[in-house]
């Protein structure tokens, strides 16, 4: 679902919640622009108690926060997102909303109405990274937009076109046609240490160029909020108390040097505003999906192929385990990079390439950092023993090669002709990739009901990511049935089983 649609499905569940609920964590949404004036600007108020520890602490002078903020200010732009009113535009992600919602905020139109939308609008930030106009942003602050613009914070304009995006680590890579531009350096995530002060700058509630200060409380935390049903989304965040709201998203998280060190993301909330706790995308996974958007168009997202259970007390006891570090491999993909390694079930693993991993999330941000067919080392205990084995690690589809997503052709397979999809096509239906068909008619498809421009994401339960992938998996179609999984245009999923069952 996209940022809007997701907050008015944690609004109205707010209505039937009520104080059952606990709070949670929530995607810093776009800030929505058409909203009353008395409501963009927050309440403020102050207490000689505040007050006096600001002046007490000395921390503006003393620890030079107006240096950072000078550096980084210039290049943290304004974005607007507009998503069209074409009755569909609300079923890129497959989020079809539930009448006791539509009870709230009336017929969106699609599958259950045919009411025209005006055009939905929010606004977030971005980070210039390059001087001649790349910029980096979340995915959701751009999710299906079918217009983005930038306001630089010289107040120039510019409409930016979308490279890429990542709805696995949520981050989104725009161009805008400029040279000379105020860029931000990455800065080294790995170094940042807990207790390290930190600003945020970005546009919450509109309000734009705001920095506020804070520090790291936790690194690689993993908080469940990019969930995807392909188990694919990737979580290991600098959680923050530096001040950040809705608005905030895509925003730089730097440090006193005015180096990128994450993209801010997410809240701790019960109220849809900041209560205490922010997440950031931390640059070393940052600059690694920008990179890959810029070489190859699309994430070179590396397996490792297993299956981990966190350790603790109890787990140890019951797997008779030598060690509470590390992470337990409950399970391996068949063919996996692990499995292929030698690596086994009941193997607990302690370091990625010497980088300790004692959580799920560790775990994920070392592995993220590589590309298919990159070589890493990892380390293990098994039965007592410490082992260090050299894994390749394999791509989505089993394999070790990179996918460049523009060096993809079309194929014809069975007189269907299959064509890769266009980096616009995958962002605005959050897909890493896949097959779209036509000449449907004139082929051995015309009895299956598969509509032109479907655009098939998996054969069996296999991953299609480009066409000569379905060439592969349809070579031997006449000897039985698969089952083909994709979605429409609009982004509402079917499925089709053809050949013969």
């Amino acid at each position: 679902m996209n940022p809007k649609q997701m907050l008015l499905g944690l609004t109205a569940s707010a209505f039937v919640g009520g104080a059952a609920a606990l709070g949670g964590y929530k995607l810093l949404e776009p800030a929505p622009t058409a909203v009353p004036a008395a409501t963009v600007y927050p309440q403020v108020r102050y207490t000689s108690t505040m007050r006096d520890a600001a002046v007490a602490s000395g921390a503006a002078e003393g620890l030079n926060f107006v240096k950072a903020a000078e550096l980084v200010t210039p290049a943290v732009v304004h974005i607007t997102s507009e998503i069209s009113s074409s009755p569909n535009s609300a079923g890129g992600n497959g989020f079809e909303m539930d009448p006791f919602f539509r009870q709230f905020f009336g017929d969106m139109g699609g599958a259950h109405g045919n009411m025209q939308r005006a055009p939905q609008v929010g606004s977030g930030s971005g980070v210039i990274i390059a001087s001649n106009g790349y910029i980096v942003t979340n995915n959701h602050v751009i999710d299906n937009a079918d217009k983005i613009e930038v306001v630089l914070d010289d107040k120039r304009k510019y409409t930016a076109k979308l490279i890429g995006t990542d709805p696995t680590t949520d981050i989104a890579l725009l161009k805008v046609e400029a040279t000379g531009l105020p860029a931000v350096r990455y800065g080294n995530s790995d170094q940042v240490r807990i207790g390290e002060w930190v600003l945020a700058v970005g546009n919450p509630f509109n309000l734009n160029s705001t920095v506020t200060a804070g520090i790291i409380s936790a690194k690689a935390r993993n908080i469940n909020i990019l969930r995807r049903k392909d188990g694919m989304g990737i979580e290991s965040f600098l959680q923050t108390d530096a001040v950040v709201n809705p608005g905030n998203s895509g925003g730089a998280l730097v440090n006193l040097n005015g180096d990128l060190i994450g993209i801010n993301s997410a809240i701790a909330t019960q109220t849809g505003v900041f209560e205490g706790y922010s997440f950031a995308v931390p640059s070393s996974i940052v600059s690694k999906v920008v990179d890959d958007l810029m070489k190859y168009g699309t994430v070179q997202r590396a397996l490792l192929g297993v299956n981990i259970q966190e350790i603790d007390a109890a787990l140890k006891e019951e797997k008779k385990l030598t060690t509470l570090n590390g992470v337990y491999i409950a399970g391996l993909t068949k063919g996996s990079a692990a499995s292929d390694a030698g690596l086994k079930e009941g193997d607990v693993i302690l370091n990625i390439n010497d980088v300790p991993v004692n959580t799920s999330s560790q775990l994920q941000e070392q592995v993220a950092r590589y590309r298919p067919g990159n070589k890493i080392k990892v380390t293990y205990v098994r039965s007592g023993e410490t082992r260090t084995s050299e894994v390749t690690l394999h791509n989505t589809t089993g394999g070790t090669e990179v996918v460049k997503i523009e060096d993809a052709k079309s194929v014809e397979v069975h007189g269907a002709t299959f064509k890769p999809l266009s980096s616009a096509e995958l962002s605005k239906l959050g897909l890493d990739g896949g097959a779209k068909i036509s000449n449907v008619k004139k082929s051995e498809f015309r009895d299956t009901d598969i509509p032109e421009g479907f655009i098939i994401t998996r054969i069996d339960k296999n991953k299609v990511r480009t066409p000569q992938d379905v060439q592969r998996y349809l070579a031997n179609l006449d000897n039985g049935g698969v089952l083909i999984e994709g979605t429409y245009p609009d982004g509402q999923k079917a499925y089709f089983p053809i050949g013969r069952y």
